[in-house]
């Protein structure tokens, strides 16, 4: 079919042509990124190393029958749950966020017309799209003249005049006019759809404390396998024990090796920052993103929706000889006003300038709405004056467009700008009738949102780097990015001219504005960056920010925008308020500086346990039993770690995680490990069982572990200080008065000499190495090269 569908009075597709294209698969189904579905949620969470390690070590204690040592399965399952919960519960508000924005769109059909979901349309339907409608599919305009916004797929805020035979890009939408449209392309092979599909690949989370669980727990894994099989063998082949003993021993060994209250404490940690976001209205969909924003360095942002609110505003109003300044805001009020039922972006702000400074618009008679053809719109008042507003060349006439640069030169060359003058009246067809008499001149531009000076200098005074990336004119962004305060705007570069790898890799060093930037050319940017070291936070809007948004190490996108960005983001401003971003940092350092405290409690356990097991198979026996280390994990691990990690802390992230957790638990765990050596050969030389064996050692943990706490909880405040009185008091009574439960024996006096002897020695040489620790192995770059290897961050993949 030709363009010229008036001939055939805009027939539509018949069922029988709808019911062959729906057979073809020319359909617009399945051309957004979708959300995560619950399935691969659940499998995320629950097909990990961690989980199926202690899945077949409870299989193992099942067997015994002793089933209060499957206390530990309590950990796994409710970090389960809270991990699921928490990113289920951001995908749903997602997914809602999208529903309340996508609106059904009317479809001319040989039958009639109707309104269907976009997904729902195929190949040559013909769509009737009016003022503030979004393009669902690409097309080609049949019918109508109209103003265009295609800020969410170029970045260009400038509205684009279009009409019969120009065609639409899906994702745009209608600034003002109607049209009709002929469907174009459908389905994966739109333009949004294309760039969209270029996003559908998993992005893998940049999160050193993630790095830092996955290596203890893969590391552990290693090590667990022949620690726990050579302890089994020990105890059951050459030590002479029962079946059950020997598993129970052994798996008790294990256990320790695996910081499954880390784990859980890392989870409860960031649901709780997320939840404290979500009161905000900002929508964390990965939690360790909270993270990887506290240690971000560099901040691309978009300007369309970011910097800017995405709507335009009045920057000024100058009269033309003779005429007053407030005579000519007085006539943009009355057109606007008398147009007000068809208002597009420019509109609105002189509505709004008009509101804000109380101009009562003149009474009308005829209303002459903005097309995009003419480029202009008027009204006829009460008293017969026709009044008119528009683009100087249309208004004017070309040759006298002059008279309005004149006046406009005191304008920023950024600023758009439309004159305003009375005219003899309007021909039937709305066309200008006599000369225009200038009135004045209107400067229209970006609105800045009015948070985002103060947003920028927070992440100024946090070291953190801004680039602005945008699709619209550079000088423009330039312009923009200054009035926001982003430091060296002017040193800006237009994307065009980047057409080889090495030019816009050498444009990365020196500009900080980028304007005219293609999505794929988003997507090198922020690879570039990180070729450099760095770490990447995105934020943006549109489909044109999609793949840059999926690049980044954490990409924040605007509730307002496109589905797609989004769905591709982990977090979502669900107010569209920029300015909630130091909340998020806020929230990323207290999670991450809390768990470094915490985590060095359970890296002791997971440090001493792993040396202890290897001590073990040559000089048994193994000093615990699961039980015994459930009472140790839960009072002076569990209780103190969720505690001080729960507290407010707002210092910067400074140094590597794990480096800084080893720091503080590596002297703890050399001193448990002396201290139950000492245990092992003093008990046999005074003929100790194995029952007072292990109570001595569960004692001796808990002196070194007290010790540790001190040390992490200072200054020490009055809330720690009642943390310490009842971890002392819980062992005290897990020790005395449930002592049958744990299978603590009595105290004799030989097991009273001894646990004084060596916890006085040990407490003390955990004093005098953690003080050197601290001095010296945080900052040691042989240290550190050995814990990025162990984490596996010693290059970017």
């Amino acid at each position: 079919m030709t363009l010229d569908e008036k001939n055939d009075g805009l027939r539509g597709l018949t069922d029988a042509e709808v019911a062959e294209r729906v057979a073809e698969g020319r359909t617009n189904a399945n051309t957004d990124v979708r959300t995560k579905t619950v399935r691969q949620i659940v499998a995320e969470h629950a097909l990990t190393l961690f989980n199926g390690v202690n899945l077949a070590l409870a299989v193992l204690v099942l067997l015994t029958g002793q089933y209060r040592n499957m206390l530990f399965m309590c950990v796994v399952a409710a970090n389960l749950l809270i991990g699921v919960t928490q990113e289920i519960r951001a995908k749903r508000m997602v997914d809602k966020l999208t529903i309340l924005t996508q609106k059904e769109v009317g479809v001319i059909r040989a039958s009639g017309e109707r309104t269907l979901p976009p997904s729902e349309l195929v190949a040559d339907d013909l769509m009737r799209l009016a003022h503030g409608d979004q393009v669902p599919a690409d097309a080609v305009i049949v019918e109508g003249f109209v103003s265009m916004n295609e800020s969410l797929l170029t970045g260009e805020a400038k509205p684009v005049s279009k009409g019969p035979g120009d065609e639409l890009l899906s994702g745009s939408f209608v600034d003002a006019g109607s049209l009709v449209a002929r469907v174009t392309r459908v389905g994966a092979e739109g333009y949004a759809a294309r760039i969209n599909a270029e996003a559908k690949y998993v992005k893998a989370v940049h999160s050193e404390i993630q790095a830092t669980l996955r290596a203890i727990i893969r590391l552990g894994t290693v090590v667990l396998v022949p620690l726990g099989l050579g302890l089994f063998l020990r105890s059951y082949l050459m030590d002479g024990g029962s079946l059950n003993d020997a598993i129970l021993t052994s798996v008790a060994a294990v256990i320790g090796m695996i910081p499954q209250g880390l784990v859980l404490l890392t989870s409860s940690v960031l649901a709780i920052a997320t939840f404290r976001l979500g009161r905000r209205m900002v929508l964390v969909q990965q939690a360790y993103c909270v993270e990887t924003l506290a240690r971000v360095d560099t901040l691309c942002l978009d300007k369309t929706g970011t910097i800017t609110t995405g709507e335009m505003e009045v920057a000024s109003v100058v009269g033309a000889p003779g005429v007053e300044a407030p005579e000519v805001a007085s006539a943009l009020a009355t057109i606007v006003a008398a147009n007000e039922a068809d208002a597009n972006e420019t509109a609105r702000a002189i509505l709004r300038y008009a509101s804000e400074r109380s101009l009562e618009p003149m009474r009308c008679l005829r209303a002459v709405p903005f097309s995009s053809a003419r480029k202009y719109s008027g009204c006829v008042t009460e008293d017969g004056r026709a009044l008119v507003m528009g683009a100087a060349a249309f208004v004017l006439g070309a040759e006298r467009a002059g008279e309005a640069d004149a006046l406009a030169t005191a304008f920023d060359a950024t600023e758009r700008v439309l004159v305003v003058g009375e005219c003899a009246s309007f021909s039937a067809d709305e066309t200008i009738e006599g000369e225009v008499a200038l009135l004045g001149c209107v400067a229209i531009r970006d609105e800045i949102r009015p948070t985002a000076g103060e947003t920028m200098r927070f992440f100024l005074e946090q070291g953190v780097e801004l680039r602005v990336i945008s699709g619209d004119d550079p000088r423009t962004v330039s312009a923009i990015a200054a009035r926001a305060g982003v430091p060296l705007a002017e040193r800006y570069v237009d994307a065009t001219t980047l057409d080889t790898p090495e030019r816009l890799d050498a444009a990365v060093d020196e500009a900080r504005v980028f304007g005219r930037v293609t999505p794929q050319q988003k997507r090198e940017l922020v690879r570039a960056l990180h070729r450099r070291g760095r770490t990447v936070a995105m934020t943006g809007d549109g489909v044109n920010d999609v793949l840059a948004l999926r690049e980044a190490d954490c990409s924040v996108a605007m509730a307002s925008g496109s589905a797609a960005a989004r769905n591709v983001s982990e977090i979502v401003l669900a107010d569209n308020d920029f300015s909630h971003m130091p909340e998020v940092v806020a929230e990323g350092r207290r999670s991450i500086n809390n768990l470094q405290r915490s985590a060095s409690l359970f890296l002791v356990k997971t440090v001493f346990t792993a040396m202890l097991a290897l001590v073990c198979i040559v000089m048994p026996p193994y000093p615990f039993i699961p039980i015994q280390m459930s009472l140790l994990s839960t009072a002076v691990i569990g209780i103190p770690s969720f505690v001080l990690a729960l507290e407010p802390n707002h210092e910067l992230v400074r140094g590597n995680f794990l480096a800084n957790v080893l720091a503080r638990s590596l002297p703890a765990s050399a001193a448990i490990v002396c201290a139950l050596l000492a245990e092992l050969l003093v008990g046999r030389a005074l003929g100790h069982s194995f029952g007072e064996i292990s109570s001595v050692c569960t004692v001796l943990v808990a002196c070194v572990g007290i010790a540790l706490i001190w040390r992490i909880s200072q200054p020490l405040t009055p809330l720690r200080a009642a943390l310490l009185a009842v971890i002392v008091a819980i062992v005290a009574l897990g020790c005395t008065v449930a002592a049958p439960f744990f299978e603590i024996v009595s105290f004799t006096g030989s097991m009273g000499v001894v646990i004084a002897a060596a916890g006085v020695a040990a407490v003390a040489l955990f004093n005098y190495m953690y003080r050197r620790s601290l001095s010296g192995l945080e900052s040691d770059e042989r240290f550190l090269e050995i814990v990025r290897k162990v984490e596996g961050t010693h290059e970017r993949t």
